[in-house]
């Protein structure tokens, strides 16, 4: 079986996406995540280059790694200096890594106008930086910027250039699609005539994503002779990002039988993914091929119906190869099939001729004409479920609320005061508090009132809210009036759920969100005991 090296660089040309600013730390803790999964290199970043780099490269000298060799990046010797006094290889060789990455110009449009020298001085920069390395380290990788557009502007020169690199010792020549305009076709054609003019070398690639081709110019180069593949977690880098590593990974080892970072590993995929996009702080994307919520997710009755005879009809892989799972969505276009398959999901037996079920179905789908989302809120529908069961829970009834909202001085904070009654165990409470906004202050009344009955109230915390205005819902107003959606995710010590709230006043859907809320977590621990 051929084998492909993982070359990540999340940390350098990951770390230049626009919204995306890491601290020395968190590069410290992506690089051991990184690590568990398996990467074979892992590129820190340019020493010297910002202070955040420096700091990374200064502490993490006291790190081991299990699996990654770690990389500093940088660009060839100065052409008005030498690689003795250059400050760029310094900068390098201080990190101390025992493998140092360089980029150099291998379009010939680069060397005479970007850098303003002649073509031949640009070789000696490529050969002369390598070679100063490659005696002070254990390997030199060598960066072919602008490789693609050079070969089609021109090759002969091209070709030079990576040999230069080779000859003076580089362990392999990355070529890159810098400005992620190739196409498949012509980077397949590029890397076998590089295979041809070089076959004792060995290749890789770094493709940018600019017309949407990374994973798949990454695949090709693979499928024509490159061993190693560069690219990012989640695609992040400049611009429009790098080869998503999340994809490259999966389809070489499970599509092209190209071992890279194994099986067991690859189940880690989607937790790295996760992880590196929390520390980003930054939200997943749901579309995410293999790792995205929505990769494994069925909405149309007729697929949900397939998936429970056979997953192979509308799945292209298990999902827990790379860690994901199967999620059926609740929506107007379900069907009983998806009715059922939550159902049992949620431990509840039904079967398809249970009345329950058309029951349920025909009310799931007027909420969802007036802009209820059961897909995204699986608490809010365990709920509508018992209902339709008729095993509604019982744990307070409301009775009444009042939402004072005051702002006195221009510049002051707004005021709000928020009174609820509910009736508990056959009592009436009727309680009082102060919040941060009337949703918070409801909340905090509502809890005061029931905590003295369950206690372990105390533990909820909020953890996300999202307010969303629905245009073509039923009895859609438009404007200030229209209806809006609340989700509210909320989490205690051991599990996280979201519930629901739909009307044209957002601070009813609120209640009718947090009282979801409350009641989940209250069943959720009965049904522990």
């Amino acid at each position: 079986m051929r084998h492909v090296t993982i070359y990540d660089t999340t940390l350098r040309d990951g770390a230049q996406a626009e919204e995306l600013n890491l601290t020395h730390q968190d590069k410290i803790h992506i690089a051991h995540k990184l690590d568990d999964l398996g990467i074979h290199y892992i590129e820190g970043g340019w020493p010297g280059s910002n202070p955040t780099d420096q700091k990374f490269f200064d502490e993490i000298k006291g790190h081991t790694f299990k699996n990654a060799k770690l990389t500093a990046f940088g660009s060839t010797h100065l052409a008005k200096s030498t690689p003795e006094n250059d400050p760029v290889l310094a900068g390098l060789l201080a990190a101390e890594t025992s493998v140092i990455t360089i980029f150099g110009k291998t379009w010939d449009l680069h060397a005479t106008t970007a850098l303003g020298i002649p073509l031949e001085r640009n070789l000696e920069l490529i050969a002369n930086s390598v070679g100063y390395l490659n005696e002070r380290v254990d390997e030199v990788i060598f960066d072919a910027e602008h490789f693609f557009d050079g070969f089609k502007n021109n090759r002969e020169y091209a070709i030079q250039a990576i040999r230069a690199a080779h000859e003076a010792g580089a362990s392999r020549l990355i070529l890159c699609d810098t400005n992620g305009g190739t196409l498949p076709d012509e980077v397949a054609e590029a890397v076998k005539a590089v295979t041809e003019a070089l076959p004792e070398a060995q290749f890789g690639i770094h493709a940018h994503n600019d017309s949407e081709l990374a994973v798949a110019n990454s695949l090709a180069a693979v499928r024509n002779g490159a061993t190693q593949v560069q690219g990012t977690i989640n695609g992040y880098g400049e611009r429009c990002g790098n080869a998503n590593l999340c994809s490259v990974i999966p389809n070489l080892q499970l599509k092209m039988g190209i071992e890279s970072i194994g099986s067991e590993n690859l189940s880690r995929l989607l937790m790295t993914s996760n992880f590196v996009s929390e520390i980003a702080n930054l939200r997943p994307f749901m579309r995410q091929p293999f790792v995205g919520a929505s990769a494994f997710a069925h909405k149309a009755g007729v697929h949900v119906s397939a998936i429970q005879k056979d997953s192979r009809t509308y799945e292209h892989i298990e999902p827990e190869t790379v860690g994901n799972e199967q999620r059926v969505l609740l929506s107007d276009q379900s069907g009983k099939s998806n009715i059922l398959f939550k159902a049992n999901e949620l431990g509840y037996e039904l079967k398809k001729d249970d009345p329950t079920v058309d029951r349920l179905l025909k009310e799931l789908k007027l909420k969802e004409s007036m802009g209820y989302e059961y897909s995204v809120a699986d608490a809010s529908f365990e709920l509508v479920l018992r209902e339709a069961l008729g095993k509604p829970l019982n744990y307070f009834h409301f009775q009444n609320f009042f939402v004072v909202d005051a702002k006195r001085e221009e510049d002051a904070e707004p005021f709000t005061e928020a009174t609820v009654i509910v009736d508990v165990k056959g009592q009436q409470e009727h309680t009082a508090a102060t919040g941060m906004g009337p949703v918070n202050a409801l909340d905090r009344a509502l809890r005061k009132g029931l905590e003295r009955f369950y206690p372990r109230l105390s533990e909820i915390r909020l953890l996300d809210f999202k307010v969303r205005v629905l245009s073509g819902a039923v009895r859609d107003t438009g404007g200030t009036a229209s209806f809006v959606r609340v989700l509210i995710e909320s989490g205690d010590r051991t599990d996280r759920w979201t519930t629901m709230g739909v009307s044209h006043n957002i601070i009813e859907a609120s209640w009718q969100a947090v009282v979801d809320s409350i009641n989940f977590k209250l069943f959720k621990d009965d049904h522990k005991k």
